[in-house]
């Protein structure tokens, strides 16, 4: 009677990979301390890759600009703000927003109600450094930069913070990025609680990829399960299947079918 034994990969290409990504974290300005508090949450939790969530982050700029443009490096404490974020299950598809924040699938999969699992307002995270960096990133007012800090702040549940950034540079974004930038607003919104006024928000922007997958997103965790459908058929195909996004688009639609 054969075996089959399975090929054990070499502890010398499995270091040689940890170290590469290692290198392609620090190059996007991402820091990883050992020795930090993992936060503990009851249920199966998905471990978070900060480079990984870094890169899905900024996938929606693409959708609203398609100039070539290099991307930002990723704001102080990235890595800690990323593992230390509770699980989400409503994620708008927004910058520094990344569909691994549903950590945990077991709930949503329990939940009868979803529109008790919207995001709402709540503490936000100790994260001093990002002052000086929104400010500075503030004066500059480059592009997309100055979205990444308002999605940055949002992420950080520092709402205060980001509808100050909103009202003091509204009047100054550019035509290019003013789409994206009312994206962000209605993300602001979105994650504090005021689920309606995102709503309305991305029912008025142009259809994108990202406003379309928002919309239903939102009427998905709203109970407007026809809505949804509608909406998330219609983004999900333009999100490339290499893309987190793309199958976080098709576990909504997932969920809006066992709901019918």
């Amino acid at each position: 009677m054969s075996h089959e034994t399975s090929v054990q990969p070499k502890l010398a290409d499995l270091l040689a990979k940890y170290i590469s990504r290692q290198a392609d974290a620090q190059a996007a300005g991402i820091v990883n301390h050992d020795g930090e508090v993992t936060p503990y949450e009851v249920g199966p939790v998905q471990p978070l890759d900060p480079k990984l969530a870094w890169d899905e982050s900024l996938a929606v700029l693409t959708y609203f600009n398609s100039e070539t443009f290099k991307h930002p490096q990723a704001p102080p404490l990235w890595a800690q703000l990323v593992s230390g974020h509770e699980s989400a299950m409503a994620i708008a598809f927004s910058v520094a927003n990344f569909p691994q924040l549903m950590r945990n699938f077991h709930d949503i999969l329990t939940q009868p109600n979803l529109a008790e699992m919207r995001p709402t307002l709540s503490r936000p995270t100790a994260a001093g450094e990002l002052t000086p960096w929104v400010e500075q990133v503030a004066q500059k007012k480059q592009y997309p930069q100055m979205l990444l800090a308002l999605g940055t702040l949002r992420l950080a549940k520092n709402f205060e913070a980001a509808e100050k950034f909103v009202s003091a540079n509204d009047a100054s974004v550019p035509a290019e990025w003013r789409n994206a930038w009312e994206n962000e607003k209605a993300a602001v919104a979105w994650h504090r609680g005021r689920h309606d006024d995102a709503a309305k928000a991305w029912d008025a922007l142009e259809p994108t990829a990202p406003v379309l997958f928002n919309r239903g997103m939102a009427a998905l965790f709203a109970g407007n399960v026809a809505v949804a459908k509608k909406h998330l058929t219609a983004a999900v195909p333009q999100l490339p299947a290499s893309s987190a996004w793309h199958h976080l688009g098709r576990f909504y639609l997932t969920l809006a079918d066992l709901r019918q």
